[in-house]
């Protein structure tokens, strides 16, 4: 028996050491550079700007040459194609031009390698089109560090949200230590005949109501350290974040503006994607016009491989227009026209829906920091009534349910107060996202 109890003491005593062993201190600043590092949305939005930035990059074509290398090798005896090769190998004789040879030529190979340069000189619609996916590629940029921001205000939420769930631990904790000592207090009062056991029962249900408050509190703490861990795409394992205090003031100080909302990160980006729009649109439209373009070869042929006895390039210049081509332009025209409007409805639109957001976040952290005012008057009205009922009670000068409905009382506004906080705090954190 003594050593199954030890066994027991033993388990008991170091599942106590491995779990304080499973938290992990970490600020708030560490978790943000953690996430800014690994986060696996970050790097989607990071790989959809290189996207962007390659499509703009594939524009170079239409200021830059493009250069192509070949080398063939080929046999025949076709008449017309053996004549050309010898023709371009510069050994044609006199007996080559005989009909019989002509007509019916032995078998030749030829070794052909060519050098090819084609450089844009006037595409209208190209230099538009260029000029669009630059837009775009701006715009990604600017969306993608929106969405660092985002992720920013997401982290400090889930932060602050286990700041509040130890909060709430540490109340329910010391509530159950108080409702322990008063069903002791009202257990001593049972046995000396000064209370009675319905008192002792009311207790003992208070007592399980903080124990069941103090067991979700714990899951809500363990919520919050997981969504971090994941958020800094790490696997949270038997690990738990422990908050390391005073970090409020670890915010990058970024300066907002509430009366210039279109300076705002996502908005820019909208913008930037409508004037995208309308040059694609300018690009249609530029389609219709000529397109003129250069070219040179050089080429050089031998009769073996990789020699170069025979020499001879040519340059180049063309000039083409699509005069029609059965409204397939005109339909692309349309469509681009469209697509551009929508675009410009969609930026007022989203404009018009940010306006209209910050308006009502400022109501709601007016709401809150009201709210939070009210909260800390009514603790203190709680904690001095509890105060007095308890020595009352202790004094035989209140009944039982006076005791656990001051008591009662006094925690729902402790955790009031720590949520009003908590609400106050993300209120102003979301006004400061929304303007920055």
């Amino acid at each position: 028996m003594k050593f199954h109890l030890f066994l027991l003491y033993f388990f008991l005593f170091w599942t106590g050491f491995s779990q304080a062993q499973k938290e992990v201190s970490m600020s708030l600043s560490q978790i943000l550079d953690k996430v800014f590092s690994e986060n696996l949305d970050l790097k989607v939005s990071e790989q959809v700007f290189k996207e962007a930035q390659g499509d703009f990059r594939q524009t170079h074509a239409l200021l830059l040459p493009s250069v192509r290398v070949s080398h063939t090798a080929l046999t025949t005896t076709n008449p017309l194609m053996a004549f050309g090769f010898k023709l371009n190998q510069e050994r044609l004789t006199p007996a080559d031009f005989d009909p019989s040879l002509l007509n019916d030529p032995e078998q030749i190979e030829t070794f052909a390698t060519r050098v090819e340069l084609m450089q844009p000189l006037l595409n209208l619609d190209g230099y538009m089109a260029r000029a669009a996916a630059k837009l775009k590629m701006e715009a990604m940029e600017l969306q993608s560090l929106r969405s660092r921001e985002y992720m920013h205000l997401g982290v400090f939420q889930a932060f602050k949200q286990l700041e509040l769930s130890y909060k709430m631990v540490e109340v329910f904790a010391k509530a159950k230590v108080t409702a322990e000592a008063h069903y002791q207090l009202v257990s001593d009062y049972v046995t000396q005949g000064l209370a009675q056991e319905a008192d002792r029962l009311m207790v003992s249900v208070r007592l399980n109501e903080v124990s069941s408050g103090l067991a979700h509190a714990e899951r809500l703490r363990i919520n919050a350290s997981d969504r971090l861990f994941t958020l800094m795409n790490e696997s949270p394992g038997n690990r738990m974040i422990l908050p390391e205090p005073n970090t409020q003031n670890e915010i990058d100080e970024v300066e907002s503006d509430k009366t210039n909302l279109e300076a705002r990160k996502d908005i820019q980006a909208m913008k930037k994607a409508t004037l995208a729009y309308h040059k694609m649109y300018q690009s249609t439209n530029a389609s219709l016009a000529p397109r003129l373009n250069a070219f040179a070869s050089y080429e050089l042929y031998d009769t073996e491989l990789f020699q170069t006895d025979a020499k001879g390039y040519t340059l180049g210049a063309q000039l083409s227009w699509d005069v029609f081509d059965g409204y397939k332009t005109a339909g692309k025209v349309q469509k681009a026209k469209a697509q551009y409007l929508q675009a410009q409805y969609k930026e007022q639109a989203y404009l018009n829906q940010s306006e209209n957001e910050l308006r009502a976040a400022e109501r709601q952290a007016a709401d809150a920091e009201n709210q939070l005012a009210l909260a800390k008057l009514a603790l203190e009205h709680a904690k001095e009534v509890y105060r007095i009922r308890e020595n009352r009670f202790k004094e035989g000068l209140e009944k039982t349910t006076d005791l656990l409905l001051a008591e009662t009382q006094y925690v729902e506004k402790e955790l009031a107060l720590e949520q009003a906080a908590f609400n106050a705090e993300l209120a102003n954190q979301f006004i400061f996202f929304l303007t920055r």
